[in-house]
């Protein structure tokens, strides 16, 4: 049996979070938010978060929905009920951030912008995360990671990496970079708040996130061609090879580079190369790259296993990677080590593998905490204890669809 992880105090103890966010950019902030302490509330529409009819499932909860919010108290509410506002001010009325990714306007139009929440609780932190910002021209624009990928050149870079072939990636950079770019804005924002005394309203956006994070963007927007020389380090050509024992690596530090070759050389037991007139020079080795690139395979193949090459590497300040597969790094003895992943109640008496906050305090405790919600589990908890409302005052407000839930029958 998986109880709910219990943890002693986190950073953010006292701290209340009120999440609206669905799907993944504003949820995984809150997920860090409950991570840090936080009591996160997830206030959930009637037809649930898009994330629950994900797969796979274990016993009707979606893995992809625990991952993501794991730890937050549960509420649903009809947000477009006009009943919803007045519930909403007095959650707001106890609480010290709210979470939103809705596109620009569609809180407002609800009555729950920022002016009408902070006019209620004046110290509170608004975080609103967007696919383009909240104003400018592409504000309404629909927006999902592939699409702001698409727009902020990422996805033109990684394809022109993969010499031309153009591809979404697997993983959806633009939402959980953008939900931590968010949780810094929150952390900060509740900082100053510590001197002010009044809260704020942070204007996050996916696209201005994938420009922030892309560290080649000062190369890509000089137009300039790279003629003989590597460019902002180049990590696409960085080699994949295999060992003897047939475990395939990743070595870092681009082989053509001045000095980065000649430590490759040593590290590989490939001498001749220096000699060699297709790599006299970073100029001449980036036109025969491939070849290169073949050659330190060669070299890499005459190691008996992995750990013998990745000893050699490290003797000449060469670092290197075993190629794994999610799966291989969850089960490492690393990740148990450090916890890296952690089993939560699948809340049927099994477990559900999630990954764990990677932060460790030394005066804190802070990780993942609790146990996915159902939708509209803690209906009642919540409002009785923020919004003093009697049994029978949230049993009318079920009957009139208000409020509503689905639990495990």
């Amino acid at each position: 049996m998986v109880e709910p992880i219990t943890r002693g105090a986190g950073p953010l103890d006292g701290i209340r979070v009120l999440d609206f966010s669905r799907v993944l950019s504003g949820p995984h902030c809150g997920r860090m938010l409950a991570d840090l302490g936080a009591d996160v509330i997830k206030i959930e529409p009637p037809e649930g978060d898009l994330t629950r009819y994900t797969h796979p499932r274990v016993n009707s909860m979606a893995s992809y929905y625990a991952q993501q919010n794991c730890g937050k108290r549960n509420i649903s509410l009809d947000l477009k009920h006009p009943r919803a506002p007045d519930l909403i001010l007095g959650l707001v009325g106890s609480s010290d951030v709210v979470i939103e990714n809705f596109r620009p306007g569609v809180m407002a139009r609800m009555g729950l912008g920022f002016d009408a929440l902070a006019a209620v609780r004046p110290s509170l932190v608004y975080l609103s995360i967007s696919g383009y910002g909240q104003d400018g021209p592409w504000a309404q624009r629909r927006a999902y990671a592939p699409v702001v990928g698409a727009e902020s050149g990422i996805t033109w870079m990684q394809g022109q990496a993969r010499r031309g072939e153009y591809a979404n990636d697997v993983m959806s950079h633009g939402d959980t970079y953008t939900s931590l770019e968010g949780l810094a804005g929150v952390l900060a924002a509740l900082y100053q708040r510590t001197f002010t005394g009044v809260g704020q309203h942070i204007d996050v956006s996916m696209a201005e996130t994938m420009l922030s994070v892309n560290e080649h963007l000062h190369w890509e927007v000089l137009g300039r061609e790279a003629d003989g020389f590597v460019a902002s380090f180049e990590p696409q050509d960085y080699p994949v090879v295999v060992a003897g024992d047939g475990q395939r690596v990743v070595l870092s530090g681009h082989p053509a580079e001045r000095g980065t070759f000649e430590l490759y050389v040593a590290g590989l037991d490939r001498p001749e190369l220096l000699d060699d007139p297709r790599f006299a020079d970073v100029a001449t080795r980036l036109r025969h790259l491939d070849e290169l690139q073949a050659e330190l395979a060669v070299g890499a193949a005459r190691f008996a296993d992995a750990g013998a090459l990745e000893a050699s590497l490290a003797r000449h300040g060469l670092a290197m990677g075993h190629l794994r597969t999610v799966q291989e790094v969850a089960d490492s003895d690393w990740a148990k080590a450090r916890g890296a992943v952690v089993e939560v109640s699948d809340r049927a008496g099994g477990a559900i593998r999630i990954p764990n906050s990677p932060w460790h305090f030394g005066a804190a405790d802070s990780g993942v905490r609790g146990q996915p919600a159902y939708r509209g589990e803690h209906n009642r908890e919540v409002l009785s204890e923020l919004c003093a409302l009697s049994a029978a005052e949230i049993d009318e407000l079920e009957a009139a669809g208000v409020l509503s839930s689905r639990l495990p029958t």
